[in-house]
């Protein structure tokens, strides 16, 4: 069975969820406060004739019309940066202090990794990995262009990050948003549910555990390590999670998200998983009218 008919147990109002699925999705920015505040922002948009909409859940994220969200000089500036609403949530669940080190394992092209950077207020350190040079190259320009200096680029497999050029320090939070199967894409990728295949869901989670491994692993003890996907797949969400719980010394954590979501689920297909996945959130495009997500927060052992 394919998406998003294999969804339909574990979906409230499944009939809702289809027909959001087969939305346009809105488009959103967020405000970069390394070069702006939400009020310059606010200044530029309507000096510059554009219409935006507030989102309530997070004060630096508005939804623009339909037009492209980089067709104005505020975006041209660095002031803001297109970024699904959604894709928000991992960087403002890590939460990270000014002055820490963090570590965002599948960064490219850069919309968390600024992200980041911005709530460290452009001190400590974000270390930026990926395996893909092209993504890179639009990482770099991303960083350049938002004016985010305390960003390190690295091309390598996140799951074999190395921590030598870097003195061997371990991080104090990491995001691990990891390479998926994109179901919940499918409103701005009308392709994402043609192109899938189970095959692929198997494979691509085998890779998610070994990234999610090595996050916990370079993060030290009682560091946070967030983990989150743009699909529905428990495969690929609540089974990762189950595997890194028995693997590694961590575990879930409670955190607040203020989006409408549904907890994690411990039974899929016959599978059972750890109790603690519930502590994961699912979101879902229906709800608030967004792409698909699903986001979890670990606890690093002491």
């Amino acid at each position: 069975m394919e998406p998003p008919e294999r969804y339909r147990p574990i979906v409230d109002d499944f009939e809702a969820f289809r027909d959001a699925c087969e939305l346009p999705l809105p488009s959103a920015v967020r405000v970069n406060t390394i070069k702006a505040t939400v009020a310059d922002v606010r200044a530029a948009l309507d000096e510059a004739g554009i219409g935006y909409e507030p989102v309530d859940w997070h004060d630096e994220l508005f939804v623009l019309p339909e037009a492209s969200p980089g067709a104005n000089w505020p975006y041209f500036h660095g002031w803001i940066h297109g970024q699904e609403e959604v894709s928000a949530v991992p960087a403002t669940v890590l939460d990270p202090e000014p002055g820490e080190r963090v570590w965002d394992a599948c960064a490219a092209p850069g919309s968390k990794a600024t992200q980041l950077a911005a709530l460290l207020d452009d001190r400590g350190e974000v270390v930026a990995t990926d395996t893909n040079l092209g993504r890179i190259s639009a990482l770099r320009t991303n960083t350049e262009r938002l004016g985010a200096t305390n960003i390190a680029v690295t091309h390598e497999d996140a799951r074999n990050h190395t921590l030598k050029p870097f003195g061997g320090a371990e991080y104090d939070r990491a995001l691990v948003d990891v390479p998926c199967s994109c179901e919940g894409t499918i409103r701005k990728n009308p392709d994402a549910f043609e192109e899938w295949s189970m095959s692929h869901v198997r494979g691509i989670s085998g890779v998610q555990k070994d990234i999610l491994e090595r996050a916990v692993q370079a993060t030290k003890p009682g560091g946070t390590v967030v983990y989150s996907t743009c699909t529905f797949a428990p495969e690929e969400n609540e089974a990762v999670l189950d595997h890194v719980l028995a693997a590694e010394d961590c575990e879930l954590v409670e955190f607040d998200l203020s989006l409408a979501h549904r907890e994690g689920v411990t039974e899929w297909q016959g599978s059972e998983f750890d109790p603690g996945v519930r502590k994961a959130k699912r979101i879902y495009p229906h709800f608030n009218d967004t792409g698909g997500f699903f986001c979890a927060k670990l606890e690093v052992g002491t």
